[in-house]
């Protein structure tokens, strides 16, 4: 049977972002679109969607090409962190596999500022801080503490994570912080005060959620290391923003009739 003329399109949306909630909602209220949401499952309570969700991953690029194949996916939209490099590589991989378009919805990075500093490795990070003990703002995933932890257990840490990262890989005495964005300016100046924060590490994730830490980190003249971002993958087709990708999928629909 033509894809076309089961009257909709069928779209596998790799979620994670404020991006990829954003579009799932708009694809939810959208009929032209049976749409399929996947999420990793990082985080232990994801936020309610208005689309089927799947949790976990696929088995690497030969079980996500067999999943496009068996449930006949049209379209798949990437729009995994900025930093889930591996998993980007493995959509573009599948999708070449199975047939499917792709798209990679990609925001765009944070400007760097002068007097920032970018690393390409939190080992980078973790040696910028220097040997002398600060107080810094550690705003990045569970897996990238241990070497905070190893190479620089001088420095007192706050840490903000959706979920409590399990203890073993916690720098000595590092206060934790539950919380979820997105976070306003107020806000952050105010964390950045009561703790007397005087750096702040974190990637560079880009987008308006989470991006007022940085300007309050460098309104109150706090240090600021921003890991860089992987290269993009080349040849893959990339937008910056849910509008973008609704105009992609919407003309992909009309070509195919839908």
């Amino acid at each position: 049977m033509d894809r076309s003329s089961r009257g909709v399109m069928r779209v596998l949306l790799l979620g994670g972002t404020t991006e990829g909630s954003a579009l799932a909602r708009a694809l939810g209220g959208d009929a032209r679109f049976q749409a399929t949401l996947s999420l990793a499952g990082a985080t232990s309570t994801p936020r309610a969607q208005p689309l089927p969700t799947r949790i976990g991953g696929f088995g690497g690029v030969a079980g996500l090409a067999a999943y496009l194949r068996a449930e006949r996916v049209d379209a798949l939209v990437d729009a995994t962190h900025p930093f889930a490099a591996q998993m980007t590589r493995n959509a573009a991989a599948a999708a070449a596999l199975a047939g499917t378009r792709l798209l990679r919805l990609d925001r765009s990075p944070w400007p760097v500022q002068p007097g920032d500093r970018e690393v390409d490795s939190m080992a980078d990070a973790a040696a910028a801080l220097g040997k002398a003990p600060r107080r810094v703002f550690l705003a990045v995933g569970r897996k990238e503490l241990p070497p905070f932890r190893d190479m620089a257990p001088q420095h007192h840490y706050l840490i903000r994570s959706v979920d409590p990262p399990p203890p073993e890989l916690l720098p000595p005495g590092a206060i934790v912080l539950s919380a979820t964005g997105p976070f306003g300016l107020e806000a952050e100046r105010a964390l950045l005060r009561a703790h007397r924060i005087e750096a702040l590490v974190a990637k560079n994730s880009g987008g308006a959620a989470t991006g007022a830490k940085l300007d309050a980190a460098r309104e109150s003249g706090a240090a600021v290391i921003l890991l860089r971002r992987p290269p993009p993958l080349a040849g893959l087709r990339t937008v910056p923003d849910v509008a973008a990708a609704l105009g992609w999928l919407h003309a992909l629909a009309a070509e195919r009739g839908v």
